[in-house]
């Protein structure tokens, strides 16, 4: 029985698990972390603008798309990643370090070396909060590897989105939550010593009951080994007593939901039309939009549901062909117009080539401004799903020559007052990303000072933080 439950002690949830009290004290909705990370970098001089402060006229051309949520955004430039990369391809250098902001990366053994990264970080906290500690997902490979539970293990993400669909609501009905209701009257107040009847309770009363048994006839040092096997099966029922808890209070969502409708995904019925969607994303640019904007949907639903609060959505590829949104020149393989439309000068690059590279990183902002102006639609009761939520466009790569100089960083959404939007914020030159991600951190809960390189950079400026975000 004791190895049996292995399986379920697998499952990544095991610590910081929140009491039932924890879920419901909160009197407005949560704040989200949203990562939305394409490919290719960006072309500098269309991104930003030639220096900062506020949004008086139209957005630099790739950011164009978001015009109509300018004041909702904030435009950070400077920011880069200055760690080592040791034995690391261009793409690897880039990928290892994009969310960890790691001081060294590398490969151990063929495996990736690099850090925790800053959306793992966040859902060691805030995950635990919801049915999925976090999301990952979008088309990544073995080099393009972005988000790490340690050093040493990284996220897979998921490619296929019915899988994530699958995942999010297995075994519960999707519902708007009333935060409102739920608030003013809680229904899981005062059961917090209640215990669960189900099925995999009374496994778990078995095994506990079994153990103890066991526990008489071992030596010391195999009882602290049964004693540390049983804190992580403790663990197993305190979670599965918390999602209980939390289909309770959909049982009433569901009678009373909140104010807005639920945003579902558009997804082909059939498993084979799925799959062609998926072949001919390198191709065909109409399949590649379609998939991103499933996946696109799939984040703000899960956010919307409170099914997860932290996600990351990897989107576009290198490989990919862009006929009809490329309109110059003769080539429209993304991977070759990225390194003939960059150099380490820009005067030296290819100009057909980056002015294709600009077309390709407008229509990414284009299917990006579909789920801003989504979010920006979604009432959580007097405030939308954009203003709850901490949300970060930009890329693994600083350009398409596997630059990591001063990176595409756009925060949009205020995340519930704390930032200062409607502006470009100029920052040192090689300004750790890593600072950044502490900002985030913060601003979703996790209360840090410290993160990847921002206090052992070379480039270390600003006390490891940014300032003047708010």
């Amino acid at each position: 029985m004791l190895r049996g439950l292995g399986a379920m002690l697998s499952l990544p949830f095991f610590e910081s698990i929140p009491s039932f009290g924890a879920l419901t004290k909160t009197a407005k909705p949560p704040m989200r972390m949203g990562i939305f990370t394409v490919t290719g970098g960006t072309v500098i001089e269309s991104w930003k603008m030639k220096q900062g402060g506020a949004f008086n006229g139209p957005l630099p051309s790739i950011l164009r798309p978001l015009e109509f949520c300018k004041q909702d955004l904030l435009l950070l430039t400077g920011l880069g990643h200055s760690g080592r990369t040791d034995g690391l391809n261009g793409h690897q250098s880039c990928a290892f370090t994009h969310l960890t902001g790691t001081p060294v990366a590398k490969l151990i053994g063929g495996k990736p070396f690099a850090g925790i990264s800053v959306d793992q970080r966040a859902a060691q906290v805030i995950g635990t909060q919801s049915f999925l500690p976090s999301l990952e997902m979008g088309t990544t490979n073995g080099e393009t590897i972005y988000s790490y539970s340690d050093a040493t293990t990284p996220m897979p993400f998921e490619i296929n989105p019915r899988v994530v669909f699958d995942r999010m609501f297995r075994g519960r009905k999707p519902v708007v939550p009333n935060w409102a209701r739920r608030a003013a009257n809680p229904v899981n107040q005062g059961l917090q010593a209640k215990k669960s009847d189900s099925y995999d309770q009374s496994v778990l009363d078995l095994v506990m009951e079994d153990a103890h048994a066991l526990q008489k006839n071992l030596s010391h040092s195999d009882q602290q080994r049964l004693e540390e096997y049983l804190t992580a099966v403790r663990s197993v029922e305190t979670r599965m007593q918390t999602l209980e808890s939390r289909l309770r209070e959909e049982a009433f969502d569901l009678q009373t939901p909140g104010p807005s409708q639920l945003l579902m995904p558009h997804m082909p019925e059939d498993t084979n039309d799925m799959g062609k969607m998926q072949s001919l994303m390198d191709r065909d640019p109409d399949k590649h939009g379609e998939y991103i904007r499933i996946m696109s949907d799939l984040m703000v639903l899960a956010f919307q549901t409170d099914t997860t609060r932290v996600a990351t959505c990897a989107m576009g590829k290198d490989d990919a062909h862009f006929p009809g949104v490329v309109t110059v020149g003769y080539e429209r393989h993304a991977h070759t117009l990225e390194h003939q439309g960059n150099s380490f000068r820009v005067e030296d690059s290819d100009p057909i080539a980056r002015e294709a590279c600009r077309q390709i990183h407008a229509w990414y902002t284009g299917i990006f401004a579909e789920t801003v102006r989504k979010m920006k639609s979604i009432d959580e009761g007097g405030s939308s799903l954009l203003d709850n939520t901490c949300l970060l466009y930009t890329s693994y790569m600083a350009d398409g020559n596997h630059g990591r100089d001063d990176y595409p960083v756009l925060l949009v959404g205020n995340a519930q007052g704390t930032l200062k939007t409607g502006r470009q914020l100029d920052f040192k030159k090689n300004t750790p990303m890593s600072n950044l991600y502490v900002e985030m951190l913060n601003r979703v809960g996790v209360e840090t000072e410290e993160f990847g390189e921002n206090k052992v950079s070379k480039n270390m400026v600003y006390d490891g933080r940014l300032t003047d975000l708010g």
